[in-house]
């Protein structure tokens, strides 16, 4: 969590530049806790048509709404920690206003020029070259510490106690580039799930996401029987960690590299539920048209080879290394598998790997993480 506004004096000040994907906060965020050292969030709001200013590839805060954002002022940070495009050009900006001295560090894939980076901590659903400033690793970063998990755990666990076993969660995603969450992929989830919870004599735990359209999420759970729980974001506590920490099985959304990445983490049966849209060309797709699946595929086409993204490369790995399953027919109607060791390893060490990278960036000039 953000410790002291005034970092002591052996720390670099450090900025969290967070923005409406709770994805991208999550990493972000994670990699800051690790760090060790005190850290500040600004929370950046962006406008409807903030891709203009990032297919300029420009410096600036043309891209947001400076009255509903952080402030943005002196002193500046000695490091800048940021995820996803809309917050790109304020990175950059503020180095700017730094002369140069602040250290930028970009979680996922920038849109900038690579060498306008510092740090880049990348996964392989993204193209990027081997290069010094640029860290592969496999899977989204997720800090998933057990005492936090255990306290979210025993705060839902209440509210969950008349429900009969297992409790399957159900988390729910939203539209994500060329991925649009339609209500008939909202009711094809509701089936799907209600099937594999019958079948096993369970409930459903479902949450949604900042991302999730109100029309897929009521009809996902227009399709529900079962004993359940059903949250929408924004009503009430988010029981996601407690979900996390709970939930004897998952089923995950697809598009949402970062719930997968924590859900794999727990040693439970995994689904993976598909919101693309099968063989049918997008021309033909009435939600094809719309303003985000066209910017990006607007932007993968001008874009380099770089801006590619292929989220089932890390699917794909999560299936063959049996961390997960598809949810499909087949899959909803047999019996869980049974649940596994905890995986969180991977995750650990890769976040750890993450943070002594940025803390090279410094050199010795910074304690090592506590």
């Amino acid at each position: 969590m953000p410790a002291a506004e005034t970092p002591p004096q052996s720390a670099p000040r450090t900025w969290c530049l967070l923005g409406r994907k709770a994805g991208d906060n999550a990493q972000v965020t994670a990699l800051a806790d690790a760090l060790g050292w005190p850290w500040e969030a600004r929370h950046i709001a962006a406008r409807a048509w903030e891709l203009l200013p990032h297919l300029a590839l420009r410096v600036t805060l043309a891209g947001i709404d400076r009255r509903a954002s952080s402030p943005l002022a002196p002193p500046w940070p000695d490091l800048v920690l940021t995820a996803g495009r809309r917050n790109e050009p304020v990175a950059r900006w503020i180095r700017r206003q730094a002369g140069g001295a602040t250290r930028l560090v970009h979680v996922g894939r920038p849109w900038a020029p690579l060498d306008s980076w510092d740090l880049v901590v990348t996964t392989p659903q993204y193209f990027l070259p081997a290069a010094s400033n640029i860290r592969h690793n496999t899977l989204p970063l997720c800090d998933l510490r057990p005492e936090a998990l255990a306290a979210a755990g025993e705060a839902l666990a209440p509210a969950l106690e008349a429900l009969p076993r297992p409790w399957i969660a159900v988390l729910v995603g939203g539209d994500s580039g060329k991925y649009v969450y339609t209500a008939a992929k909202g009711r094809r989830l509701g089936a799907l799930a209600q099937r594999l919870a019958a079948g096993n004599g369970g409930s459903l735990l479902v949450t949604g996401s900042p991302r999730t359209p109100p029309a897929a999420l009521d009809a996902l759970a227009g399709e529900l029987a079962v004993p359940r729980l059903v949250h929408r974001w924004g009503e009430g506590e988010n029981p996601y960690r407690g979900l996390l920490a709970l939930a004897d099985a998952f089923v995950v959304s697809g598009e949402s590299m970062s719930m997968l990445a924590e859900a794999q983490t727990r040693g439970r049966p995994v689904y993976i539920f598909d919101p693309g849209d099968g063989a049918t060309p997008w021309w033909r797709l009435s939600h094809g048209w719309r303003y985000k699946p066209l910017s990006h595929r607007l932007a993968m086409c001008l874009g380099p080879r770089r801006m590619r993204r292929e989220i089932g490369r890390i699917q794909d790995a999560l299936v063959l290394s049996g961390a997960a399953r598809w949810l499909d027919e087949s899959s909803a109607e047999a019996p869980l598998p049974a649940a596994g060791a905890a995986g969180s390893g991977v995750c650990d060490a890769e976040l750890a790997a993450s943070a002594a990278a940025v803390r090279s960036l410094f050199q010795d000039a910074v304690p090592a993480a506590r």
